[in-house]
């Protein structure tokens, strides 16, 4: 089995900052893209940005120059470092990443839990 784990959600006021990070555990051979999803309420999850193997990065129209994907192969953890936020950006904020497990052939898609992340004043 593997698992996501997020952690770094909580209250912020506008214009401040929160590091969202997101490690993989259990029976891992490799990882490809991992990546940051959010839900707001009442609205479909949307992509926030993902990150490949190789370091390519795509983020959402929304967040681009205020929030950052990263990163750590070695210890299967994904970061998301979030500036200037704004109420809009209040969600809960999923990981996300493609893993193929050892002895097996294909990545499969797996999801974490989910990190609420509220902005306000």
């Amino acid at each position: 089995q593997v698992q996501l784990v997020e952690s770094g959600g909580g209250l912020v006021q506008p214009g401040g900052s929160l590091r969202l990070s997101c490690a993989a555990s259990g029976t891992i051979s490799s990882i490809n893209t991992m990546g940051w999803y959010r839900q707001a309420p009442g609205k479909q999850r949307e992509l926030v940005a993902t990150i490949t193997s190789d370091g390519s990065t795509n983020y959402a129209d929304s967040v681009k120059d205020r929030f950052t994907i990263s990163r750590d192969i070695a210890k299967n953890t994904v970061y998301l470092q979030m500036n200037s936020l704004k109420p809009e950006d209040t969600a809960v904020f999923y990981c996300n990443a493609k893993i193929r497990r050892v002895f097996t052939l294909t990545y499969v898609e797996v999801w974490g839990q989910g990190t609420l992340v509220t902005v306000s004043s």
